[in-house]
C-alpha cells in the first residue's frame, strides 16, 4: 500500500503555531495564517520584506533588547547551522494602520535552520510563542502593598531566572568567541609560511572546526627549494589540545626535511621516524608534493592522507593516490615509503586538503571526494583564490565544519 504524498505547504499554512520562513538574507519568504493573525497584518504586507524593516525597533523603548537579541540569534544560526531557542523577549510590534505606534509584545522565539541540497543553510524557520498576556497579567496582578502568593512568587522567580540565564548564555558565547579568536590567531602564527608570499599562484585556507575552542591539528606548508622548484604539504594530527603542539613540531620537522631531502618519500620517512618521539603524533596523516618547474612534473608521497587532485582546464582530473602508505608511526617497524610522479601542463591546478573538507558523519568519504571533484571540474578555470573560496562555499564549510580544514590550491 503506497502512502499518498504529503502537502507540506498545506501543513505549514494550517498549523496553529505562528511561523515565518526567512532566507539567508533575513528577507521574509513565507508566513502562515497563525502568524498573520498574531501580528494582525496580511501576508502581502510581510512577504518579500527584510525582517527588521517589517518589525523595526520601537523608538519609544530604547532599552528593549528584543530586536538586538533576535538579530544576533539569527546570524548565529546562519553561521553554526544549529537551532536556537531564546528565553522570553520584549519585542514591540507596529500597530496596523497607526504609523509610529507600537504594541507591547513578549514572546519566546525559536530559530531553526533548514539546509538546502548543497548543505548550506537555505532557510530559517522562525516561531514565536507569545506570552504577552502572562507577562502583563503578572505585572498588574499585585498592588504595591500586597504580598505575593506562593504561585505568584514562583512564577516571578522563574521569569527572573530565565532572564538571568539568557545573560549568562550571552556571557558564555562572548567568552567562547574570545577563546576561539585566540586559538585561531595562535594557529595562524604557528603556520606562517614565509615562502608563500613569493607565490601569487598559490591560495591557502585554514578553518578551525566550527565548534572547537582548542588550537587544533591540521596544517599546511609551502617551501621554496634551491633548484627553483617548490614543495607543498598538508597534514592532520588526530585530536586537539596537546596534539596541537605535535602539529607544530611535525610541521617544522617536515619543512626542514624537505629542504634537506627533496625526494618526498625520504622526507616522509624522516618525519615518520621523528613522529615516534613526539607525544600525540602517532597516526598523523600527511601528504607532500614537490613541483619541479623546469621539467614540469610533480613528485609526491602520502602517509594515509586523502589524495591530492590535479585538475586540467577542461575539467578532467587525476587523483594522486599512487603513493599512499599508512599514517605516521602506524607500522611496528620502519620501512621505506613510496613515492610517485606525473607530468603537468601550464594552467593545471593542484589541490591538497585535509579530511575536514570532504568527510561528513554517516557518509563514506568517497561521496565527499565526488563532491569535491565535481566542484573542481566545474570551476577549473577560476584563479586559485576563487577556487579555494568556491570549494569552501559549495561544500558547505565556509564558516567551518565538524573538523578542521587546511587547503592549498596551486595554479601550475
Amino acid at each position: 500500500m503506497s502512502t499518498p504524498p504529503i502537502d507540506y505547504q498545506a501543513l505549514f499554512a494550517a498549523t496553529l503555531s505562528p511561523y515565518l520562513v526567512l532566507g539567508p538574507d533575513l528577507v521574509i519568504l513565507d508566513v502562515n495564517e497563525a502568524y498573520c493573525r498574531a501580528v494582525r497584518r496580511p501576508r502581502k504586507d510581510l512577504v518579500g520584506r527584510y525582517l527588521f524593516d517589517a518589525f523595526p525597533e520601537n523608538p519609544a523603548d530604547p532599552d528593549a533588547e528584543g530586536v538586538r537579541n533576535l538579530r544576533v540569534s539569527l546570524h548565529r544560526v546562519l553561521c553554526s547551522g544549529e537551532p536556537e531557542a531564546l528565553v522570553v523577549q520584549k519585542y514591540d510590534i507596529p500597530v496596523p494602520d497607526r504609523p509610529g505606534m507600537f504594541e507591547e509584545r513578549w514572546g519566546a522565539p525559536t530559530n531553526v535552520p533548514v539546509r538546502g541540497p548543497d548543505g548550506q543553510v537555505a532557510w530559517i524557520l522562525h516561531r514565536v510563542d507569545d506570552v504577552t498576556d502572562f507577562v502583563l497579567s503578572h505585572a498588574d496582578r499585585l498592588r504595591p502593598d500586597q504580598a505575593p502568593s506562593e504561585r505568584q512568587a514562583l512564577e516571578a522567580e522563574l521569569y527572573v531566572r530565565a532572564q538571568e540565564l539568557q545573560r549568562l548564555n550571552e556571557q558564555l558565547r562572548q567568552a567562547h568567541a574570545k577563546e576561539r579568536k585566540v586559538a585561531v590567531t595562535l594557529q595562524e602564527a604557528m603556520m606562517r609560511a614565509p615562502d608563500l608570499a613569493r607565490h601569487h599562484n598559490i591560495a591557502v585556507r585554514y578553518l578551525p572546526a566550527a565548534k572547537g575552542l582548542n588550537v587544533c591539528g591540521d596544517w599546511y606548508d609551502v617551501a621554496d627549494l634551491p633548484d627553483g622548484g617548490f614543495t607543498v604539504a598538508v597534514g592532520d594530527v588526530v585530536g586537539h589540545g596537546l596534539e596541537a603542539a605535535a602539529m607544530g613540531m611535525l610541521r617544522s620537522a617536515l619543512s626542514a626535511a624537505v629542504r634537506a631531502l627533496q625526494e618526498p618519500a625520504q622526507a616522509m620517512e624522516v618525519l615518520g621516524l621523528y613522529a615516534r618521539s613526539v607525544e600525540g603524533a602517532l597516526a598523523t596523516t600527511a601528504v607532500k608534493a614537490v613541483i619541479d618547474t623546469h621539467r614540469r612534473h610533480i613528485t609526491f608521497s602520502s602517509a594515509g592522507h586523502p589524495p591530492p587532485i590535479l585538475v586540467r582546464p577542461d575539467g578532467t582530473f587525476v587523483l594522486l593516490d599512487q603513493a599512499t602508505d599508512p599514517p605516521l608511526g602506524a607500522r611496528p617497524r620502519h620501512l621505506p615509503r613510496p613515492q610517485a610522479a606525473l607530468s603537468y601542463s601550464p594552467g593545471e591546478t593542484l589541490v591538497l586538503y585535509t579530511d575536514g573538507l570532504v568527510e561528513r558523519r554517516g557518509e563514506d568519504i568517497d561521496a565527499g571526494l565526488h563532491r569535491l571533484t565535481d566542484v573542481l571540474a566545474a570551476h577549473a578555470r577560476l584563479d586559485p583564490e576563487h577556487v579555494a573560496d568556491t570549494l569552501l562555499s559549495r561544500l558547505g564549510v565556509s564558516d567551518g565544519g565538524d573538523d578542521d580544514i587546511a587547503l592549498i590550491v596551486v595554479r601550475l
